[in-house]
């Protein structure tokens, strides 16, 4: 009798090992509507303040996707992106990667929301994942189900920024294995480039192209736009002088950006090398051609993006203020 009791536990073991591991590696550990008992209306008045602050200041949305994709590039998506320069910590909002940033105080607005609802319960990397769910929609863009229970680093990454974040104008190839690097493949790579559909680009990063000649890959009437807008090969970065991605629909996350740099109107050169590589090109062509197609690609890839290694448990900590960790 006793050995059929050891059999049968045994056999229970070996059926709950997978569903403990499971539970044990912090991936899995995120979970639709994590605050479901803790915090029921977080996700609510994230949601509502996102849309607040778009009819305030339209360009929040694009920050809220650009601080997804800084976040989560950089070893984990933890909010290390919003801490301040403070006792011992570097920020790494103030590293050349970061430049052109902006709008990081109205994440402290949602916060401040949030946690007028529920102290120090919904942590600041979950609020920088459904901003950039909820703005990504506000841009006309596709709504994805993101999965919560991030909690917040402790420390800043700002030594090591320049190895995980791809630059402006690197190759393809370089762009890719970072992307690769975190689980994301070509095609979604491809369909997360076209964030590059709204927002701008700033002229130092663009010059290079225009001056002292103008790089012949470059549709000539869109190179004397971008001469119009970047009329100095030694732009002030104070200044902030920028060109939009795209001049038809800036403010619209679509397909028109694939569109543009079909026709050699990508005024970065890994906007051309994405229309020109032979790994990029057919997916470009296939996110031109069928906006659904890619709506449903960067849905699935800013999903994957956000589920980058973040810190979950007792990983890390849920900060009271985004922008320092908790005093001891």
């Amino acid at each position: 009798m006793a050995s059929i009791n050891l059999c049968s536990l045994s056999r229970f073991i070996l059926l709950l090992l997978p569903i403990l591991l499971q539970f044990h590696s912090g991936n899995c550990e995120l979970q639709l509507n994590y605050y479901e008992q803790s915090c029921p209306k977080a996700e609510e008045i994230i949601k509502q303040q996102v849309i607040n602050l778009y009819h305030k200041h339209g360009n929040t949305a694009v920050s809220w996707v650009r601080n997804l994709f800084h976040d989560c590039m950089v070893k984990s998506c933890d909010a290390s992106l919003l801490l301040e320069t403070s006792n011992g910590i570097e920020s790494e909002k103030e590293s050349e990667r970061s430049f052109g940033m902006r709008n990081f105080k109205y994440v402290n607005t949602i916060k401040e929301a949030v946690e007028k609802e529920c102290p120090s319960t919904v942590s600041c990397a979950d609020i920088v994942a459904l901003s950039a769910r909820d703005g990504i929609v506000m841009l006309g863009g596709p709504h994805a189900e993101m999965k919560t229970g991030r909690k917040d680093s402790k420390e800043s990454y700002a030594s090591v920024l320049e190895d995980f974040i791809p630059n402006h104008n690197d190759t393809i190839s370089l762009v890719l294995s970072r992307f690769q690097s975190i689980g994301i493949d070509v095609e979604r790579t491809v369909a997360l480039l076209g964030a590059h559909s709204v927002g701008r680009v700033h002229c130092v990063n663009l010059v290079h192209r225009l001056y002292p000649t103008v790089d012949p890959t470059l549709d000539p009437d869109y190179a004397d736009y971008l001469k119009g807008r970047c009329p100095t090969p030694y732009p002030d970065p104070n200044a902030v002088l920028y060109a939009r991605n795209d001049r038809e629909t800036p403010m619209i996350l679509d397909n028109m950006y694939y569109k543009n740099i079909l026709n050699h109107k990508g005024p970065l050169i890994v906007d051309q090398q994405l229309a020109s590589d032979p790994k990029t090109s057919p997916f470009v062509e296939k996110m031109a051609a069928d906006n659904g197609y890619f709506h449903e690609q960067f849905a699935n890839a800013i999903v994957l993006l956000s589920e980058n290694n973040p810190l979950t448990g007792d990983q890390g900590e849920v900060r009271k203020d985004c922008r320092f960790v908790n005093a001891n």
